[in-house]
């Protein structure tokens, strides 16, 4: 489903499902309701997913999926809710014409699928220790220059960076490379490009990952290339 390929795509694989049926105080006939949950039962098992029975936790006006997420510590997260609704669309009188020609009453769906916006980015952050995906870190890259003589090269690599759709910044500070490093390693930058005269003259790029504290020496156009697939969007 859409709910669960948005969730992997953040890095959560660990999905649970809960079916919650009608509460004591709601709005709408037995009848209505029943169509209800029969209706979402019916979707879930089609689609192949498990799931669990969370009883009278629906809203007023219909049953609802809740999408649970367990984090890296096994912690879990209620974000996602689909929620279907019979009773809205019958007090608002909204219809549609059919290929028939006839008016139809819709059924409403209500989906959220991250819930609170800051509280999912919270989530997310804690689930990955502060290091968000490489492709959602809003600095994808941070170029070192050694020295004044790499500058120039190091904002040639910022530029074709760019042109290629990354977010990234030349740290042309006076300071230490070392505490350099160690300042954007620190703040989970996911590669960390380091230029010197060495580098200027083979046209290549020294680059450490974060997370590891190697540090290879790659030609710039290969590093172009294969830093695709690490940094797509899903």
């Amino acid at each position: 489903s859409l709910l669960t390929e948005i969730y992997k795509d953040f890095g959560f694989d660990d999905i649970k499902i809960m079916f919650s049926d009608r509460p004591e105080k709601r709005a709408g006939d037995d009848k209505t309701w029943d169509q209800a949950e029969n209706s979402l039962l019916n979707a879930i098992k089609e689609a192949g997913f498990n799931y669990e029975l969370n009883p009278g936790e629906g809203a007023f006006y219909g049953p609802k999926l809740e999408f649970i997420l367990r984090d890296a510590i096994g912690r879990d997260w209620q974000c996602g809710t689909l929620q279907v609704d019979f009773v809205l669309p019958e007090r608002l009188e909204a219809n549609y014409i059919s290929e028939n020609g006839e008016k139809e009453r819709p059924v409403m769906l209500h989906r959220a699928i991250l819930g609170s916006f800051e509280r999912f980015i919270g989530i997310l952050l804690e689930n990955n220790s502060g290091k968000l995906p490489n492709w959602l870190s809003p600095t994808q890259f941070v170029i070192i220059n050694i020295n004044d003589e790499a500058l120039e090269y190091s904002m040639e690599i910022k530029r074709l960076l760019i042109e290629d759709g990354y977010r990234c910044h030349v740290d042309s500070r006076n300071e230490k490379v070392n505490y350099k490093i160690r300042d954007h390693s620190n703040s989970k930058i996911p590669f960390i490009l380091v230029i010197g005269n060495r580098e200027v003259g083979n046209k290549s790029i020294s680059v450490r990952e974060i997370g590891s504290t190697k540090v290879k020496e790659i030609k710039l156009e290969n590093f172009l290339k294969n830093i695709k697939s690490s940094c797509r969007m899903p």
